[in-house]
């Protein structure tokens, strides 16, 4: 599953993307005519993989991803369900994983506007404000929306998770992290009425986008910190060199497990090790 520019997929609380063309007609090169599509892979790992890997529907831990086909787009997300409700007694990946099917459900139903990924982010979060089953918890989310047509990404980011778009064996974009303070992204949340104002929200519209060309041959890797804070840019580097086969996207996720528990072992890395529950 590695096509030149259509690559895609779900690394450990992640989803790795690249480009590739649809249209056998259309001439090669970075700027050709005919379509763009991604081709996908996932992986994932829980805090505690020996439970398995994968809940209802793409869930890793509290952690949640999808990838989504339109005519006009290719959709990637990610979503990292805030662990701390858990000490409420509440499951952080419903969250999450609700989110991130909403956000499938709009795209496959063509309910989205490729170039506003922030749209979908706002009409997903809004349904889950309106589910008539009452619904808690806490997310970041990224969307990454491949426009088929205008060869162009365009991305949302809200909170730590994020992107990164390698080029030639090096990173040319990447998204920019959000964080209150230390430990606490920016989040969309659904508290109950008693805590209202007192539960960090922000607004969908708060995510940071940005919209930029791709070429045949770029992976997009869309992640949570789970990855990121685990495995530095070289390290990605070096793993994504060896993208053959499907298998190899198991072996990043496997990496970032490594580092993540190694990385427990002090009072500092468990903080920043915050929710890394699907690498």
């Amino acid at each position: 599953m590695f096509s030149v520019l259509s690559y895609g997929r779900l690394v450990a609380r992640a989803v790795l993307g690249g480009l590739s063309q649809t249209d056998p007609r259309a001439g090669g090169g970075g700027g050709g005519g005919g379509d763009y599509g991604l081709v996908t892979a996932g992986c994932g790992f829980g805090k505690d993989f020996r439970k398995g890997l994968l809940k209802k529907g793409a869930c890793y831990g509290d952690d949640a991803c999808f990838v989504a086909r339109h005519r006009s787009a290719d959709v990637l997300g990610v979503a990292d369900g805030v662990g701390g409700w858990r000490d409420y007694g509440v499951d952080p990946s419903q969250f999450s994983g609700t989110l991130m099917r909403t956000c499938e459900r709009l795209v496959k139903e063509g309910r989205f506007v490729p170039s506003n990924p922030i749209g979908i982010l706002t009409t997903s979060y809004c349904e889950l404000l309106q589910n008539k089953v009452p619904l808690l918890g806490s997310s970041t989310a990224c969307i990454v929306v491949l426009d088929r047509t205008s060869h162009r990404l365009h991305t949302a980011n809200l909170g730590d998770s994020g992107f990164l778009v390698v080029r030639g064996g090096e990173v040319v974009h990447r998204s920019d992290e959000q964080q209150h303070y230390f430990n606490t992204p920016f989040q969309l949340s659904i508290a109950p009425p008693e805590a209202e104002g007192v539960v960090l929200s922000d607004s969908p519209d708060a995510a940071d986008s940005t919209s930029f060309d791709v070429q045949l041959g770029d992976i997009i890797l869309t992640a949570t910190d789970g990855l990121f804070d685990n495995m530095p840019d070289y390290m990605i580097l070096q793993e994504l060199k060896k993208l053959k086969q499907t298998q190899q996207v198991f072996r990043l996720g496997k990496i970032g497990n490594h580092h993540t528990r190694a990385s427990q072992g002090s009072s500092q890395g468990q903080q920043a090790a915050r929710g890394l529950d699907v690498i």
